[in-house]
């Protein structure tokens, strides 16, 4: 049951940012992006990705610096965020996984406790996740029809855009960024069809950012703007080979802006670890509602109040099925992550959009010419390291394994520590308890069906057919 009296603490902190009443209380906007990178946008320092919008809301907010997701996969990814669990305890740690029932969203508290609730564009949830808001709508452009319905009641929005996800087409911004201007990642060949893909990638971050600065003017002209918490996140990595579908930094970090006009202080930095299963937990305090007993999160009011506060002391993140069916898990902290692997005789399964891209097949035609790095080839490796150990602060692509190194023992020891405890405390299942068979083939990356295996549990997975 949850009660509309706010704890002790809770209403100590709601007092400093001024939301005592339910008409006061302020609004949350949640935009989230799909398949975008962690630091693809102007404020975080991409020479140029046009983002004036997104910008702007870090002027007048705060960003976090190293902001992380619980699972690179869209589905997982974004009931995790909404649930406030990590995706192995919410039920729907697979791709396409729907919220089972009994699974709740913030949006159900929020809406017992008089907030209006809607969500728009990508759902990805399944019905269960579905019929926990008040409206839904297909397009930014209904944002004012949902503002017109909520009326004077506090308001909880979630947009899960569309932008980056592939396929991509010419013409999403105008005028489109210049292929001969972007950054490409060691990870991936410089050549001109992965520098076009790239460029296509840009422009449709260059247009999710023109759609939430049309939310943000709505919300000024009728002005709730000044009443409004605004986030901004992604739901994985940007789509391409070595980013999403990991659990490296391309693929779990996240860029993260907290906007909230009058309550946070303007151009503010937090450079500690932050998780997103803390976003739940935050709504719930902005709105003055205890927090579900569920959610294994907590809040983010103190660092928003003063972003010199500490981060959290290690992030944990998972990869289970996605086309391919993984059992990896991580534990991050400011200077290194260590990563377990399980299905040891495979290369590793990419995301099946990733592997159709121009750039997957850039990376193959150079690994079968001999043009192609030690970076480059680390993810057709066979066998896999069971365990991997990388100094993130040193080697911020995660290209040198640390794990058997004598100088490394007590940081791995340490990690290893830390993720067993997280393990068992999150109930987490073990890599023998289950596998889903693959829709992708893990060296070509051609996916040859769309059939989605079964659960097998305690055995090997019955072939797909």
């Amino acid at each position: 049951m949850f009660h509309p009296r706010v704890p002790l603490v809770a209403a100590l902190v709601l007092s400093l940012f001024g939301t005592p009443a339910v008409a006061d209380r302020p609004n949350i906007l949640v935009v989230i992006g799909d398949d975008i990178g962690w630091k693809d946008y102007g404020c975080y320092g991409h020479p140029s990705i046009r983002t004036p919008n997104i910008d702007a809301l870090a002027a007048a907010g705060l960003k976090f610096t190293n902001a992380f997701l619980t699972t690179s996969s869209c589905s997982p990814s974004r009931i995790s965020i909404l649930s406030g669990r990590y995706p192995h305890q919410t039920g729907a740690e697979d791709l396409h996984m729907r919220l089972p029932a009994g699974g709740v969203f913030i949006s159900t508290p929020l809406r017992k406790a008089g907030y209006f609730t809607g969500h728009m564009l990508k759902t990805h949830y399944g019905p269960n996740g579905m019929k926990q808001f008040d409206w839904y709508g297909k397009g930014v452009k209904e944002f004012g029809k949902f503002l017109d319905k909520a009326e004077a009641k506090p308001f909880f929005m979630w947009v899960g855009f569309r932008d980056a996800h592939r396929p991509y087409k010419a013409g999403a911004l105008k005028p489109p960024h210049d292929p001969a201007q972007v950054v490409v990642p060691p990870f991936l060949v410089d050549t001109l069809s992965t520098r076009r893909d790239l460029a296509l990638y840009y422009d449709e971050i260059g247009r999710m950012d023109r759609d939430i600065g049309r939310l943000l003017d709505e919300l000024k002209k009728r002005g709730r703007f000044k009443n409004t918490l605004v986030v901004f996140l992604g739901d994985n990595g940007e789509p391409f080979p070595r980013a999403k579908g990991t659990v490296y930094d391309s693929g779990i970090g996240t860029p993260l802006v907290v906007c909230w006009p009058g309550q946070i202080a303007a151009a503010g930095v937090h450079n500690g670890l932050t998780s997103v299963i803390d976003l739940a937990p935050t709504f719930a305090e902005v709105a003055g509602i205890r927090k579900p007993s569920t959610m294994v999160g907590r809040s983010l009011l103190p660092v928003l109040k003063d972003p010199s506060q500490p981060g959290r002391e290690f992030i944990f993140a998972e990869r289970n099925w996605h086309n391919a069916d993984e059992h990896i898990r991580c534990v991050r902290t400011r200077t290194h992550k260590l990563i377990t692997n399980a299905y040891l005789d495979r290369p590793f399964g990419h995301p099946a959009d990733c592997s159709r891209s121009p750039s997957w097949k850039d990376l193959l035609a150079a690994r079968a010419g001999g043009r192609i790095t030690g970076d480059q080839l680390q993810i057709f490796r066979v066998p896999r390291p069971a365990v991997e150990l990388y100094n993130a602060a040193r080697d911020p692509g995660e290209f040198h394994n640390l794990a058997d190194q004598p100088a490394s023992s007590g940081i791995r020891k340490r990690l290893e520590q830390a993720l067993e405890t997280w393990r068992q405390q999150t109930k987490d299942f073990p890599a023998s308890r289950r596998r889903r068979a693959d829709n992708v083939d893990r060296v070509t990356g051609v996916k040859f069906t769309r059939t989605i295996g079964p659960q097998v549990k305690e055995g090997k997975p019955k072939p797909l057919r």
